[in-house]
C-alpha cells in the first residue's frame, strides 16, 4: 500500500493532475506510513540530479489547523528547484492549486545532531529571513488528512525569502507582526506566537522530529518556519507582499 500510495503521488504532480487522497490507503492516522511515502518520493528525485536544500515545518498556525482540519505539525523537505527568491516571477504553470503563506525562515550555521529546546535553537541559526512558502496540494481539492498532507511532503511547493538580518540582530520573534496584501488588499495578519508560540519552539521541534526519524538538519539548510497567519489562495498574475515587523518584506509576483 505504501509503494501504490507513493505511485499516485508521484503520478498527480508529473502529470500536474490531482489525485485523490492517500488515506484510502494507509489510514488516516498512520503518520510513520505517511513519513515512509514522502521518503520513497524524495529519494527518487534526488536520483533525477536535485538536491536537498532545507526542510519546512507545516501546520504550526492554529488558523492553517483550523483550515486544513487538523491539529498537529509537520514536516517537508526543501530542494534546489523550490527556491524562487531570485525569479522576476513565479511561474503558476509549475503549481496545482497553490496557495501562500508568510513565514520567518533561517539558515542553520551547524548540524543539529542532538535534541534542542527553543532556547537552543538561536546558537543555530545565522540568518532570519521575511520568507513566502508558496504551499500545495497533489490531492484534488485540498481534500486532505494530517497522513495524506505528510504523505505529500507536507503539501510543498516552492518559497521565496524576502529581507534578512543575522540572528543576532533579530527581534523577540514571538512578538513580531506580520501583514500581508494581494495586488495592496490585505488578506492575512498573524503574530510570531501564532506559529507554536515561537519559531524558536517550531525550529526545535522540527530538529527533534527529524532527529526522530533519521534525518537530522545540517549547515547550510533553510528552514521555513511555519505561517505566522492563514493561508491564501494564489491568484495568477497577482502580487503578494508581507511585511514582518522588526525584520522586512518579501515579495511574489505569479505569472498570469
Amino acid at each position: 500500500m505504501i509503494s501504490t500510495a507513493a505511485d499516485r503521488l508521484r503520478v498527480a504532480a508529473n502529470t500536474a493532475t490531482p489525485c485523490t487522497p492517500v488515506r484510502d490507503l494507509i489510514g488516516r492516522e498512520d503518520i510513520d506510513a505517511a513519513y515512509r511515502i514522502q521518503s520513497i518520493n524524495i529519494e527518487l528525485l534526488l536520483k533525477t540530479g536535485r538536491r536537498v536544500v532545507g526542510r519546512k515545518i507545516g501546520l504550526t498556525s492554529p488558523a492553517v489547523q483550523k483550515q486544513m482540519g487538523v491539529d498537529q505539525p509537520d514536516f517537508g523537505v526543501l530542494l534546489d528547484d523550490f527556491d524562487c527568491s531570485g525569479d522576476g516571477a513565479v511561474d503558476t504553470s509549475r503549481l496545482l492549486q497553490p496557495r501562500i503563506e508568510a513565514e520567518i525562515a533561517f539558515t542553520l550555521v551547524a548540524d543539529i545532531t542532538e535534541s534542542i529546546t527553543a532556547a537552543q535553537a538561536p546558537a543555530f541559526v545565522d540568518q532570519v529571513f521575511a520568507s513566502f512558502e508558496i504551499v500545495d496540494s497533489r490531492i484534488e481539492g485540498w481534500n486532505i488528512s494530517l497522513a495524506d498532507t505528510v504523505a505529500d511532503n507536507a503539501s510543498s511547493g516552492l518559497y521565496v525569502l524576502g529581507d534578512s538580518l543575522p540572528r543576532v540582530d533579530a527581534p523577540d520573534l514571538a512578538e513580531v507582526t506580520m501583514t500581508m496584501t494581494a495586488d495592496g488588499e490585505p488578506v492575512s495578519a498573524g503574530k510570531g506566537s501564532d506559529c507554536l508560540g515561537s519559531p524558536w519552539e517550531a525550529l526545535a521541534w522540527l530538529s527533534n522530529t527529524s532527529l526522530a526519524y533519521g534525518s537530522p538538519l545540517r549547515a547550510g539548510e533553510v528552514i521555513l518556519s511555519g505561517a505566522l497567519g492563514p493561508m491564501v489562495p494564489v491568484t495568477p498574475g497577482s502580487t503578494y507582499r508581507a511585511s514582518i515587523s522588526g525584520i522586512g518584506d518579501v515579495t511574489a509576483t505569479f505569472t498570469p
